[in-house]
């Protein structure tokens, strides 16, 4: 199998996580994403003796996870540097979230919360993922995707067109919500489900979110990161497009951040198999009151 392409510096992440944490990290997504977590995995009506959390930063979601009477040893995974982040969970393992070291059928549930965004491999990650957990076991995650950070995106690229004559990537590659569906069926998941929590947030300035997005570790880890410089009078100009063509009526700027939603299990006898095609014992047609057309008949007919 031929290597994935690396389109992330995990290690400049790494630097970045440690630096946002110096600076003080803003943490509101995180705090979203746990809460989230809490409603999510109280519905889901069953016992996980022993959890992993994946790579999330932070202690918001492990702290959450210990308050939840249905889940016993959290176990969490995270690089070297990163390991005082977990000082409030016993069981620490140090190991990347492209390199599982649980052997197959050995966990009950694994989450993650806006960290494997950055992942250069995710099929791979999503089916370790799959082969490390037990039978009817879960896996539910948050991360960054979408329409995150359009309006920044689109900032960049008009200002750099205008000034450098050419623009240079900026904000990362964020998957689309039907394309993680699709890794999660590929990686063997049973009862895949995908959905989108999309937040709107306000700043009274560009440089305003630039400032949270260096506290919030997400700032450019491209590997094909433009290594020079970043011209003031591109930046100025960003700054420029960005407030003329998303700002609110009272001035201050919209900023969108897409939380897109994973969760599958592991297959399993008891759960319920879709049905055969043909095999419903009801018509979608008499569910929403309307007239069943045959794919021949013409709308106006």
């Amino acid at each position: 199998m031929p290597d994935s392409p690396l389109i992330f510096d995990r290690a400049l992440i790494r630097r970045r996580r440690r630096r946002a944490n110096d600076l003080g990290a803003a943490t509101f997504l995180l705090d979203r994403a746990a809460e989230d977590f809490a409603d999510r995995l109280t519905a889901v009506l069953r016992r996980f003796d022993i959890a992993v959390d994946l790579g999330t930063p932070g202690t918001a979601l492990r702290k959450v996870l210990a308050g939840l009477g249905s889940i016993g040893t959290i176990v969490s995974v995270c690089a070297a540097d990163a390991a005082p982040e977990a000082a409030s969970t016993k069981q620490i393992i140090v190991a990347d979230e492209e390199a599982l070291p649980f052997g197959g059928g050995s966990v009950d549930l694994v989450v993650s919360a806006l960290a494997l965004q950055f992942v250069n491999d995710l099929p791979g990650t999503l089916i370790q993922i799959r082969r490390a957990l037990k039978p009817d076991g879960l896996f539910l995650a948050a991360l960054i995707g979408g329409e995150t950070l359009t309006e920044l995106r689109q900032a960049f690229a008009a200002a750099e067109s205008e000034i450098e004559g050419g623009a240079s990537p900026r904000v990362a590659p964020f998957a689309d919500v039907r394309e993680l569906g699709a890794l999660l069926q590929r990686a063997g998941f049973a009862l895949p489900v995908t959905d989108v929590d999309r937040v709107c947030v306000r700043y009274d300035s560009a440089f305003a979110l630039m400032h949270d997005l260096r506290r919030m570790a997400a700032t450019n880890a491209l590997v094909e990161r433009r290594r020079r410089p970043l011209r003031r009078a591109t930046l100025m100009r960003m700054a420029e497009i960005y407030s003329q063509r998303f700002a609110d009526p009272d001035g201050r700027l919209r900023a969108t951040f897409d939380i897109v939603w994973l969760s599958g299990w592991t297959p399993h006898p008891s759960q319920q198999p879709p049905l055969r095609p043909g095999a419903a014992k009801a018509r979608l047609a008499d569910a929403l009151g309307t007239r069943e057309m045959s794919a021949g008949d013409k709308a106006g007919r």
